[in-house]
């Protein structure tokens, strides 16, 4: 039984994965497209498994994730050794590929990332994704890290603890007065249901799960929604008065103090828990954004150790 995974066809799977087809990958490795596919199909036979779907962008299979995976690793792995060789390229500087959600790139995560020593020469290649989907960059090997809200490790991956954002139900004054009926004094549960909201995206529950959670069935909020996908965009839309929403607390507080929005429940924020998950690697640049990640995490976010 053949065991070994020979490098010249882990890396053609690679470059067919970032490039997106074959024939741009036979570009990149400077050969012909029939050599990449006849590398791509013994890779297959080799391995038993199906590793790429023939679609336009190629994708891979959950096989072809591990070897992805596998393939960047060793990537970095020989650009470290010819660094401390002190081989041709070592002066090149580190590129980090991250995933991190919107509301965290919007307030604490790039404040973090300027603490990382600027001798280290680390460039960032930052893959905006929802808290739920990062892991998912992460397992197709298209990221070495992520900030996400599973606490499950992904294979080949560490994981760790950031803390919890918090989210509160918030619209403007004007919005409250003209949408919402008589509240205060008439229960949220009973006119919120009805009133425009605003989403992040068609993924985005978090609305949806606020109503749920006032009692109002199964159905959540509105289907007057607007979907405005970026975090100041949202925040902005909200303050504007186009629907209510769920705020990052750190972003409502001082729309709050300055009046422009109103908590529509004050006792009923949402938490959702975060963690950073990276690959198992024995990587220093990887370790140091990690620790200075975790700091700033332990600053901005809730970790359940203040009062």
């Amino acid at each position: 039984m053949m065991t070994e995974l020979p490098l010249d066809q882990v890396r053609t799977l690679l470059a067919v994965v970032d490039e997106g087809t074959f024939d741009a990958a036979a570009g990149a490795l400077q050969v012909t497209p029939s050599a990449v596919s006849q590398r791509v199909k013994a890779l297959e036979q080799r391995t038993g498994r199906v590793l790429l779907i023939r679609t336009k962008p190629v994708r891979p299979t959950e096989s072809g994730e591990v070897v992805v995976r596998f393939a960047r690793q060793l990537a970095r792995l020989e650009r470290d050794a010819h660094a401390e060789l002190g081989m041709s390229g070592s002066h090149e500087p580190t590129r980090l590929s991250i995933a991190v959600n919107s509301d965290s790139l919007a307030t604490w995560f790039l404040p973090a990332l300027t603490r990382v020593p600027e001798e280290l020469q680390v460039c960032y290649e930052l893959r905006r994704e929802d808290q739920d989907h990062t892991a998912a960059l992460l397992r197709e090997g298209l990221v070495m890290a992520a900030v996400t809200s599973s606490p499950d490790p992904v294979a080949g991956c560490s994981v760790r603890s950031l803390g919890r954002m918090s989210y509160v139900p918030a619209a403007s004054p004007g919005f409250a007065a003209r949408r919402l009926g008589g509240w205060p004094d008439a229960p949220l549960r009973d006119v919120i249901a009805d009133a425009p909201v605003v989403s992040f995206d068609r993924r985005d529950d978090l609305q949806d799960g606020f109503v749920r959670g006032l009692g109002r069935g199964r159905h959540g909020a509105s289907s007057l929604r607007h979907f405005v996908p970026t975090s100041e965009g949202f925040v902005e839309a909200v303050t504007a008065g186009m629907g209510w929403g769920m705020v990052p607390e750190v972003q409502a507080a001082p729309l709050l103090e300055a009046g422009r929005l109103v908590n529509l429940a004050p006792d009923r924020k949402i938490d959702i828990p975060l963690f950073w998950q990276q690959w198992k690697l024995d990587f220093p640049a990887l370790a140091t954004v990690a620790e200075v990640v975790a700091s700033a995490a332990t600053e901005a976010l809730d970790t359940g150790r203040r009062g």
